[in-house]
């Protein structure tokens, strides 16, 4: 029997890790209600290195996204704010998480978005760093970039403060509160206290009360980040194993150069 291929029925798999930016995209799929499928990395196996994986992400990070695209043939995706949009171009046809392409809306979206991708991710991960993974303490790394992971709360707790919705553009939940959220909900982590922030924080709750984050955050494991927060013995040996981990990549790819 021939295979009829409709453009319309996503042929999605998602490889992920249980990650700030890995549930972003189950987040976003949930929110969606569209089906996929989950192939989960093991980044402390450095799965994301080997060589089937590089063919779809060659920067050898999770996540990344295939699907049959409407010529009929195999779509790589990579980088999560890409697959976000993708994702609603493809298929968010009623605008439930993002707004009609050239509306204003849109392009308050994106500044939002990448808001996220060049700021908050990039310092959030290297206070995550400094404070939780480097081999010794180095007090002007942490405080650099847990002053700037604050100083980028700031700007979104003002923002929210102005926020009708409670989101961040417009009247709805966007990809750019999906984006933000995995980041954000484990300031703790980074050292950042979000109670100091009392728009964002009720915003983070606001978030974690949607069935689709709530879905979403537990792909492709169950989300442990506040429960291992709570418990002082779990955050240490966590650190640690991701540390030991950290480290010897490290060390793997400086012998590559």
């Amino acid at each position: 029997m021939a295979v009829v291929f409709d453009e319309n029925v996503p042929n999605i798999t998602l490889y992920t890790a249980q990650t700030p930016n890995g549930i972003k995209i189950s987040i976003a799929l949930e929110e969606l209600g569209l089906p996929y499928k989950v192939h989960k990395i093991d980044i402390m196996k450095n799965t994301q290195k080997e060589p089937w994986f590089l063919e779809i992400n060659p920067n050898g990070r999770i996540p990344a996204l295939t699907d049959t695209f409407t010529d009929g043939k195999t779509i790589r995706l990579f980088e999560s704010g890409s697959i976000m949009q993708y994702l609603v171009e493809q298929y968010d046809t009623k605008h439930h998480i993002s707004y009609p392409k050239g509306s204003r809306e849109s392009y308050e979206v994106n500044n939002w978005l990448f808001f996220l991708n060049a700021g908050v991710g990039p310092m959030q991960g290297q206070a995550n760093h400094f404070h939780r993974y480097a081999p010794e303490k180095i007090e002007y790394g942490i405080n650099r970039y847990q002053n700037e992971t604050r100083r980028l709360y700031g700007v979104l707790d003002t923002h929210l403060a102005k926020s009708s919705s409670g989101y961040l553009v417009g009247d709805k939940c966007t990809i750019a509160d999906i984006a933000h959220w995995g980041w954000v909900t484990a300031a703790g982590w980074a050292g950042v206290d979000l109670g100091a922030f009392p728009n964002l924080k009720a915003w983070d709750d606001r978030m974690l009360s949607r069935p689709g984050v709530e879905k979403g955050r537990h792909v492709p494991e169950r989300d442990r980040m506040k429960e291992t927060l709570a418990d002082k013995e779990a955050t240490e040996k966590n650190a640690k194993e991701a540390s030991k981990w950290i480290l010897a990549s490290q060390a793997k790819d400086a012998e590559k150069k």
